[in-house]
């Protein structure tokens, strides 16, 4: 048996279908960002444990609770309230043998549905997601989209978590990205002041789908154009257009997202050299006939 974390803020929309997914699960954590709506009462009226903590950033706000909240099993299935453990993937976890293998974490593949119901299976860009694991062999990284981080191997479980990213409709969704736009930046901006480097070698052949993906994210930032190449990769890398109209409209909205990055980028470089501006200001240049003690 594995322990289930659920994280929310202002689910209750979708929080009690994908409860339903998980009722098989005698140990269910929902990790609360202090929702203003009915999300606490509907986990608790259905036997979850609830854990609630201010949300500051994906990364951290992941690491605390994988820290701090007291599973019953080793194992922890990390899921969204828009996301829903199908049929397959329970099978697989009712089988789940965790002495047959030497993994600490599995990677599972999820299925995105379109708002018409359609999967996203040629556009999705990012199938895999490692959501199996045990608590104390896993960290994330970055402030939005974290990447896991596992201590030691990790292995493919069978069966979809299905995903409903459309389930409260466009506005929320545009609404959502600006959000991811504006952490997917102050990312950006570290990692340009941090000095942080990927590897094109890791991108294109690490072994680790996570490792992969972190690297090419990192070098795709540094293309022009992002844009328009994110929507090409969609519609004729990946073939999006098989996924029909829904296919289209998806790259279309992943590419108008990017755009979102590459402007709120653009602020914050601004916002940084008319920092820097100030602060010179009231400085003024540094003085070139200083010496410091140490060197007269």
């Amino acid at each position: 048996m594995v322990s289930v974390l659920i994280l929310t803020k202002n689910e209750e929309q979708d929080l009690p279908s994908c409860l339903a997914s998980v009722k098989w699960c005698d140990d269910v954590h929902v990790y609360d960002s202090f929702s203003d709506d009915r999300t606490v009462d509907i986990a608790m009226s259905a036997g979850a444990k609830v854990t609630q903590r201010k949300f500051d950033n994906w990364s951290a706000h992941q690491n605390w609770g994988l820290a701090n909240i007291n599973f019953k099993y080793p194992w922890v299935l990390y899921i969204d309230a828009d996301e829903r453990v199908s049929q397959s993937l329970y099978n697989a976890l009712m089988t789940f043998n965790p002495d047959s293998k030497e993994a600490v974490a599995y990677n599972i593949l999820r299925r995105d549905f379109a708002w018409n119901g359609t999967w996203l299976k040629h556009a999705q860009i990012s199938p895999y997601y490692m959501r199996l694991f045990r608590p104390e062999k896993m960290r994330y990284e970055r402030l939005v989209n974290p990447v896991s981080i596992p201590d030691g191997p990790v292995a493919n479980l069978d069966g979809f978590l299905d995903h409903y990213p459309f389930s409260k409709g466009f506005r929320f969704w545009i609404q959502r990205h600006l959000g991811y736009a504006d952490l997917e930046a102050s990312t950006r901006l570290k990692d340009i002041e941090g000095g942080t480097t990927f590897s094109l070698r890791k991108a294109l052949f690490d072994k680790e789908f996570s490792t992969r993906r972190y690297h090419q994210k990192g070098i795709f930032y540094k293309l022009p154009g992002r844009p328009l190449i994110k929507w090409l990769y969609m519609v004729v890398g990946r073939r999006a257009f098989l996924d029909g109209s829904a296919g289209i409209t998806y790259a279309t909205l992943q590419a108008i997202y990017e755009y979102f990055i590459v402007l709120r980028t653009k602020e914050l470089f601004k916002e940084r050299d008319k920092a820097q501006k100030s602060q010179l200001l009231k400085t003024g240049p540094p003085n070139k006939d200083f010496v410091p003690e140490a060197v007269k």
